[in-house]
C-alpha cells in the first residue's frame, strides 16, 4: 500500500513551503527550480538555508517521476517543491504534460515514505491575455486536480493559514 500523499496548494508567498517543511520535519527535498538568473539563484539559496540540515536536497527540474521511483522504497519523507516550476520546465521543453503527470502519479503510488507536493494555485485571478499564459494556467489546474484526486490530504494555504480541503 502506498504511503500518505499530501498536496499543499496556494498562491505566491502564502506559506506553502514552510507548511510542508514543518509537516514532514525532514527527509528528502526534491527541488524543481532552475537558476536561470541571479534573482532565482538568490531565491534558491534562501530556500536551501530555510530548510537546514534536516533535508537532503535532490535537484531535478524535469524527470520528477524517476526521482520518486529511485526513492520509492525509501521510508524517509519526501517533499517536492514545486509542481508549478516542474510544469513550467516541462512546457519550455515541449514535453508531454499528461504523460509526465501519469508517470508522477504511478510513482507516487509506489512510494513507501510519506510524500508532500507543493503547487501554486494560479487559476484564481483574471484570464491571462496571451495564449501561452492561458495554456499554462489550464495545465496547472489540470495537474493540481489530478494530484489532488490521488492525494490523501490536500491543504490550501491563504495568508499563511492552512485550510484543509481533503483528509
Amino acid at each position: 500500500m502506498a504511503a500518505r500523499v499530501t498536496l499543499v496548494l496556494g498562491g505566491v508567498r502564502a506559506g506553502k513551503s514552510g507548511y510542508a517543511l514543518a509537516l514532514l520535519g525532514g527527509g528528502l527535498f526534491v527541488a524543481t527550480a532552475e537558476a536561470g538568473d541571479a534573482e532565482m539563484a538568490e531565491r534558491i539559496a534562501a530556500h536551501r538555508a530555510e530548510r537546514g540540515e534536516a533535508w537532503m536536497t535532490i535537484e531535478e527540474p524535469l524527470d520528477l517521476p524517476a526521482v520518486l521511483r529511485r526513492h520509492g522504497e525509501d521510508s524517509r519523507s519526501m517533499l517536492v517543491d514545486c509542481l508549478t516550476l516542474w510544469l513550467s520546465n516541462l512546457m519550455h521543453r515541449d514535453r508531454d504534460i499528461g504523460e509526465a503527470t501519469s508517470a508522477l502519479l504511478a510513482a507516487l503510488d509506489r512510494r513507501v515514505g510519506e510524500t508532500a507536493l507543493v503547487s501554486n494555485e494560479v487559476g484564481l485571478g483574471i484570464v491571462p491575455d496571451n495564449a501561452l499564459a492561458r495554456r499554462f494556467r489550464d495545465a496547472q489546474g489540470t495537474l493540481n486536480r489530478r494530484i489532488a484526486a490521488r492525494a490523501d490530504h490536500v491543504v490550501f494555504m491563504v495568508a499563511g493559514l492552512p485550510l484543509t480541503l481533503k483528509g
